[in-house]
């Protein structure tokens, strides 16, 4: 009797840390939000990067971004077809237009500097040289925006959280919404600080970029919801340059692993045909 009494005085207590434990949860959620899901060209198992968002983001990078943000990918890889998709012409020519210091000394062992190449990085900052400039004069170094997209996570919640644990099942597009959602989420006029999605709601970064800070040429409204949304693509782009020739494969061995298990089994029907 005794032994039924703590068993069922146990069973309530722990019924009450669960339910205190899911009412904070929901507290929690409720005071930060979930970044919302954005759609992307690039989801799925058979989207592509959209050329045009991606070269609109790379404008919104270099006007806005670069001014705090290094980017440390080479000037060639703009030209990839399956991404941004500029032209050799164009890269050459936007590469000339940044200065770079030359990795090997001059005949009279000089350091200097020279106009960038395709095959250079894209420089940090001027501004900012490296991150303990960029820190003591911001106090903290902005994070370099390469792979970004990659190294931004958040917890999706039930059940979503059961299939991100799943390798190959994994939302994979959690970066690009969360950089939309924190370019989006600066919603106190009074306070360029408050972010609705960052942890705690305080973000170090003031508010980058508002509608018509960036004028597109191909037309596309100069929005912040748009500003957002191209940055975030062109940044999942440069975190996953090879997505889709990824996916490409993905679904050739797909094909060849379908069309080889029917092969197997018509063979092993035809070989046990006479079984009974």
């Amino acid at each position: 009797m005794i032994r039924v009494k703590f068993s069922a005085l146990a069973f309530a207590a722990m019924a009450l840390v669960a339910a205190s434990a899911l009412a904070a949860l929901a507290q929690d959620e409720a005071e930060q939000p979930k970044p919302p899901r954005q759609d992307w060209t690039f989801s799925g198992m058979f989207g592509i990067y959209d050329k045009a968002q991606l070269q609109r983001g790379f404008q919104v990078y270099k006007e806005v971004c670069s001014t705090c943000h290094a980017l440390s990918i080479p000037f060639r890889t703009l030209a990839d077809p399956d991404g941004p998709g500029f032209t050799e012409d164009q890269v050459k020519t936007l590469a000339a237009t940044y200065q770079v210091t030359n990795a090997e000394p001059n005949e009279k062992g000089e350091i200097f500097k020279r106009p960038a190449t395709p095959a250079d990085l894209i420089p940090r900052p001027e501004a900012y040289p490296n991150d303990q400039a960029a820190a003591a004069t911001l106090g903290k170094a902005p994070p370099d925006m390469a792979l970004l997209a990659k190294a931004l996570k958040y917890e999706r919640g039930f059940p979503w959280f059961v299939f991100d644990a799943l390798p190959g099942l994994e939302y994979q597009e959690m970066g690009a919404d969360y950089i939309h959602a924190i370019l989006t989420g600066y919603t106190k006029p009074d306070d360029l600080q408050w972010n609705l999605y960052y942890p705690g709601h305080k973000i170090a970064m003031p508010q980058p970029i508002t509608n018509g800070a960036v004028d597109y040429k191909d037309g596309t409204p100069p929005t912040l919801d748009n500003y957002a949304k191209d940055i975030a693509a062109f940044l999942s782009w440069a975190a996953e340059p090879n997505l889709t020739e990824r996916k490409r494969i993905g679904l050739r061995v797909m094909i060849f692993l379908f069309v080889f298990a029917t092969l197997l089994y018509l063979t092993k029907k035809r070989i046990w045909e006479w079984v009974h």
